[in-house]
């Protein structure tokens, strides 16, 4: 699972909320809600970015650590 699914899940859980719950007070579907938990590689950053923002977070673009050339 990745840090972001991780994340979600966790706080979700934290405030006591079930995914349907979620979904519901976050304005997205289910079925993204579920996708995200489980970890899929493919969902829209800026629905991800919904979710986050339930717990005052943003994902922002970063760099991979290695080195690249100029």
């Amino acid at each position: 699972m990745n840090t972001i699914a991780e994340f979600v899940k966790t706080e979700r859980k934290k405030a006591g909320l079930t995914q349907e719950e979620f979904a519901l007070r976050s304005g997205l579907g289910l079925r993204f809600v579920r996708e995200l938990e489980q970890g899929k590689e493919t969902v829209r950053m800026d629905k991800v970015n919904q979710a986050l923002s339930m717990f005052g977070m943003q994902a922002v673009p970063g760099s991979i650590d290695r080195e690249v050339d100029l």
